[in-house]
């Protein structure tokens, strides 16, 4: 059985979401009205997940998040709404330790959550088996400067070894990253420890909802030295712009006028994950030599782009797959190293390193 506790001011949420998990049969379920019921539950019920929503009266989720990794660390869902400042919470509760996030229903709760009941029953129990990390920033927060916090300013980055290119190392390769659960703290430790001077484009595909793409993007930029954006029109690709795949759509490489190109593409119905990792593939092997690409798979469970990423690999590239001991969720990077399409299987805080090693060699 699955211990799963359920932290949600609305009574009818608990109610919905208790219904759901109740049908699938393993899961022993118990209840809390705000923050401070959840951190009681979770010493006393000792759950194996939980999902918790962001503003509740009394404690609010942050709040409650900051007190449940300090006193007992566990897996957490956070319940939030698809809004910008949605968004922003839920970076601010994945940057506390949360391991994932689900949507809100809007409008008619009995109504829209049905449309997303596969979705939180997946995350959920894909949470209860993650790797947790080490909550950054925890202890100001207990000290409780939460109160003072404002989670629209990203957190400052931690103190990271400083890493240089070669002023040398060729300009005309491109890095491709894949990722989905865990993803916006992963990509925290790594996009950061890419120099200013950086050589070659970036291009991530996290999967994210729509409203969630761009608050992360402007996070992203703002603790990184490269340039950050999400995609929103066909651009060239640029040394040293990490681009970000907009939620709602695909990201597809191109070439005109003997240029490559990134740019959006509605949705595809052949694959289940988007932005899709394996369309970013599929698109950098048709217009790209592959030795001169980097393709890194990170945490996130499922299976998108490891067919392309080891077609890639087959065919020149270099490839990393994060390692199990660092990824929250070692599903992703281990059907890559599955199908033999990781030329590395390295930690999180090694693949900024490797990157660079292999940028400079050319």
């Amino acid at each position: 059985m699955i211990k799963l506790l359920i932290v949600d001011d609305s009574a009818l949420m608990r109610r919905q979401l208790k219904t759901i998990f109740q049908a699938e049969g393993d899961f022993q379920i118990e209840v809390a009205r705000n923050g401070e019921e959840a951190v009681e539950l979770n010493n006393r019920f000792a759950p194996d997940v939980i999902t918790l929503d962001i503003n509740m009266p009394q404690m609010d989720g942050l709040t409650a998040l900051s007190l449940l990794m300090a006193e007992r660390p566990v897996p957490v869902v956070m319940v939030s709404s698809l809004t910008e400042k949605g968004a922003l919470s839920t970076f601010e509760a994945l940057n506390l330790g949360a391991v994932d996030y689900i949507p809100k229903p809007d409008g008619t709760i009995s109504l829209s959550i049905a449309e997303i009941e596969a979705e939180i029953v997946a995350k959920v129990r894909v949470a209860a088996g993650a790797h947790l990390k080490k909550s950054r920033g925890l202890a100001a927060r207990i000290r409780g400067d939460l109160s003072a916090a404002n989670a629209t300013r990203p957190a400052a980055p931690p103190q990271r070894p400083t890493l240089s290119v070669d002023q040398s190392a060729s300009r005309d390769g491109l890095v491709i990253i894949g990722v989905s659960t865990g993803g916006p703290r992963t990509l925290e430790e790594i996009l950061p420890r890419l120099p200013a001077d950086f050589p070659w484009p970036v291009l991530v595909a996290q999967h994210m909802p729509p409203s969630f793409t761009r608050p992360f993007a402007e996070r992203m930029n703002a603790l990184c030295a490269l340039e950050v954006y999400e995609l929103r029109r066909p651009m060239p690709l640029e040394p040293g712009q990490v681009c970000i795949g907009r939620g709602g759509a695909d990201m597809v490489v191109m070439r005109r006028a003997n240029r490559l190109m990134v740019s959006s593409r509605p949705e595809s119905g052949d694959h289940l994950w988007h932005p899709s990792v394996e369309l970013l593939g599929e698109s950098v092997l048709q217009h790209c030599d592959p030795q001169r690409i980097i393709a890194v798979m990170l945490t996130g469970m499922g299976y998108d782009g490891a067919e392309s990423f080891a077609a890639l690999h087959r065919r020149g590239a270099r490839t990393i797959a994060e390692s199990k001991q660092s990824a929250v969720v070692f599903g992703m990077p281990a059907e890559l190293i599955d199908r033999g399409g990781a030329t590395k299987v390295l930690s999180m805080e090694r693949i900024a390193e490797q990157i660079i090693q292999w940028v400079n060699a050319g």
